[in-house]
């Protein structure tokens, strides 16, 4: 038990370091995680997971993979495919019975018995999307190719493992002189009825949740308990059959408009992200060497077969006489990394190819490690590469979403325009959208918290919110809704009004980041700009730092952010204040500079100047 226990806190402790030191570096995370789990594993022996799980390894991470998939199924939203729809139905329909040829092909000829490279071709169909949507957001791509690597990613996952299974029955039965036709109907029939099965549970789950048959604190629970069970009961109609109900289950719950998903969001994310550090962790853990030895020098010439043949000309004929653009197409049909799914059912396999007999089915193991690495690092370090060559790259630089068009929002995204910072003002009002379509500002017409917002308004080139409306309350709840998404660090709001003990604030657990160091609420800017204060940014270098900026700020001025070469953007805020380097460009907020002259005039001649505050200059709360 204390064993188990030891190696379970090694697990997590070695998945979610690796996924920090691929966050800190912008290396691929799987590729840490598998280079952490086999140093943990055959190299420094540090566990054996197979030894310290026994017969509960394989059903654990069967049902981590379920999941996962449960979770890429509730991203997947049918309104992605009015523009991405045509190419996804080719990829499917087309793409998996030709791409299953042509890697079965790929694998005889790399030494394979015809039934081994047959199976394993069919679960090489699968893209995983653990490892394709992380790639996505680095390289950001154009929402159209992203959405159709996405759901190819999701959507295939089972249908690999389907393949798998036709191919291991037809084999197992063909001994007792079982045809082909023999094999697939039933298997067509067990997967019609397992999607069925996952439909109807999110039918009940949607109508279920919003009436209250379910209390708050138990709807996570419940719906990762039905998960689990819609996946068991699937797997007893059919071997895998529960990959295709979990999916269809998770699809069909993010069609059904379910509010209460919305609010457990961020709670999926983390149990996804913890599950793919420990499957990966466990599996390339549990590899041997000796699984590693059958591996020739012909699957070097496979891998880079899968790579520059097999996947390429399945994407570039199924997508023949498609609208899609071929810079999108050679895009989609260069990028295809393996992950999860790929190594837990070749395992699988492995094992039962192995009791038919078949020598070559120890080969699975290694191989899918291999086609693991391989496609992960190629296509990981070289997404970026070939998504600006090709022109389908996002903004190029990190960009400000401003939520609220008030006259001090306008004003800030023009200068954010000028220093070629994307920038994006929404507001549900098509009035108080009229000064920034005058002023040829980009914009979005409609409710920021509403769930189509994602659908309409693509969110991945913004890295930074400013949610500056001119109701607190609601600039905290905008905040926190996109918390999840953005980070909370990366979420500000005008500051509040009142003092620290005032009852009528809002917590602060609530609430982004307060601009301004002073904190500066909605009033005070309010009055502000209409006293005629305006943005000035200025460049720092060798010679002139931030200190000489400072000084040269009036009195009543103050420093709003400061904007990296490379775009980022860091906010001056009351509980923070970043480290300004050369070359970075500062932007603060200030009286107009006839004001600001009086102020300084009056400074320098205090017996002429007028008791209180400086002209221009509002005190800052």
């Amino acid at each position: 038990m204390e064993q188990q226990a030891l190696v379970i806190a090694l697990v997590g402790v070695l998945g979610i370091g690796a996924q920090w030191v691929a966050w800190r570096t912008g290396w691929p995370a799987i590729v840490l995680m598998l280079a952490a789990g086999f140093l943990a594993g055959p190299v420094l022996h540090v566990f054996d997971p197979e030894r310290v799980f026994g017969e509960m390894l394989a059903p654990m991470i069967s049902i981590g993979v379920a999941l996962i998939l449960f979770e890429g199924g509730l991203s997947l939203n049918f309104r992605e495919l009015r523009h991405a729809g045509e190419a996804v139905w080719r990829l499917f329909v087309f793409g998996v019975p030709l791409g299953w040829l042509l890697g079965s092909v790929a694998l005889h000829m790399a030494g394979l018995v015809w039934p081994v490279a047959i199976l394993f071709a069919g679960i090489l169909v699968v893209t995983g999307p653990t490892v394709v949507m992380p790639m996505l957001r680095q390289a950001n791509v154009q929402p159209r190719p992203a959405a159709i690597l996405k759901w190819e990613a999701i959507v295939n996952d089972p249908a690999g493992a389907m393949c798998a299974v036709i191919a291991y029955e037809y084999f197992r039965l063909s001994a007792n002189g079982a045809l082909l036709f023999e094999v697939v109907p039933p298997m067509i029939v067990a997967a019609v009825i397992a999607a069925a099965l996952g439909y109807f549970a999110a039918l009940a789950i949607a109508w279920s949740f919003p009436r209250g048959l379910v209390p708050e604190y138990l709807k996570v629970p419940v719906l990762l308990t039905a998960v689990i069970a819609v996946f068991v009961a699937a797997n007893l109609i059919e071997h895998e059959a529960g990959l295709i109900s979990v999916t269809v289950m998770g699809v069909a719950l993010a069609n059904m408009n379910v509010s209460s998903l919305r609010s457990i969001h961020p709670f999926k994310q983390n149990v996804a992200v913890l599950l793919v550090s420990g499957i990966f962790i466990l599996l390339s853990s549990s590899l041997q060497f000796e699984e590693l030895r059958y591996l020739e020098w012909r699957f070097a010439l496979f891998l880079l077969a899968l790579l520059f043949i097999v996947r390429p000309a399945t994407v570039l004929i199924s997508l023949l006489g498609s609208s899609l653009p071929w810079k999108e197409r050679l895009f989609v049909a260069w990028i295809a990394p393996r992950g999860i799914v790929l190594v837990a059912i070749a395992g699988l396999f492995a094992l039962r190819l192995t009791e038919l007999g078949y020598a070559d089915g120890n080969i699975l193991i290694g191989l899918s490690f291999a086609v693991v690495v391989t496609t992960v690092i190629a296509h990981g370090f070289t997404i970026d590469l070939a998504a600006r060559l090709l022109g389908i790259k996002g903004a190029s630089r990190p960009g400000l979403l401003i939520v609220g068009a008030t006259p001090w929002t306008i004003a800030l995204a023009r200068e954010m325009k000028e220093i070629e910072t994307p920038v994006t003002i929404a507001d549900s009002s098509w009035e108080r959208l009229a000064p920034v379509r005058q002023a040829g500002l980009p914009f979005y017409h409609g409710e920021i918290l509403h769930e189509a917002t994602e659908h309409h308004l693509d969110l991945s080139p913004f890295h930074v919110l400013v949610a500056a409306t001119e109701n607190e309350a609601y600039n905290t709840l905008v905040c926190n809704e996109f918390a999840y998404l953005f980070g909370r660090d990366a979420v500000y709001q005008v500051g509040e009004e009142g003092e620290e003990d005032d009852p009528r604030r809002l917590p602060e657990s609530l609430r982004g980041r307060a601009l301004f160091k002073s904190g500066m609420g909605v009033e005070d800017l309010m009055e502000r700009q209409r006293a005629g204060w305006v943005f000035r940014k200025t460049r720092l270098s060798e010679r002139f730092g931030f200190d000489d900026a400072k000084e040269k700020l009036p009195d009543a001025g103050q420093m709003l952010l400061l904007v990296r070469p490379d775009g980022t953007l860091r906010f001056f805020t009351h509980a923070s204040q970043p480290a300004p380097r050369a070359k970075d460009t500062v932007v603060s907020y200030s009286p107009p500079p006839e004001r600001s002259a009086e102020a300084a005039a009056a400074k320098k001649s205090p017996k002429k100047a007028k008791p209180g505050a400086a002209p221009g200059a509002l005190p800052a709360k």
